[in-house]
């Protein structure tokens, strides 16, 4: 099976904007869930995607809706 690429890769989460809307970085997310930081990565970068119940820890720490974290 062929890997996609990055660019074509499908962006089920929003994790990624809604940081850098409020001035947040993955390291402070990582600390502020006590996750470790390559968990958040995965996260961020669609390589991985979020439990409902950690999807909704995220939205909790960012103070932001769960629908808010997911693409439509």
């Amino acid at each position: 099976m062929a890997k996609q690429s990055t660019n074509s890769r499908k962006r089920f989460n929003r994790i990624k904007e809604v940081l850098a809307l409020n001035g947040k970085t993955q390291t402070w997310l990582a600390e502020q869930l006590d996750y470790d930081f390559v968990t958040i990565t995965r996260y961020v970068n669609n390589h991985r995607q979020p439990s409902i119940p950690r999807l909704f820890e995220i939205a909790h720490v960012l103070k932001v809706n769960p629908r808010d974290l997911i693409n439509s």
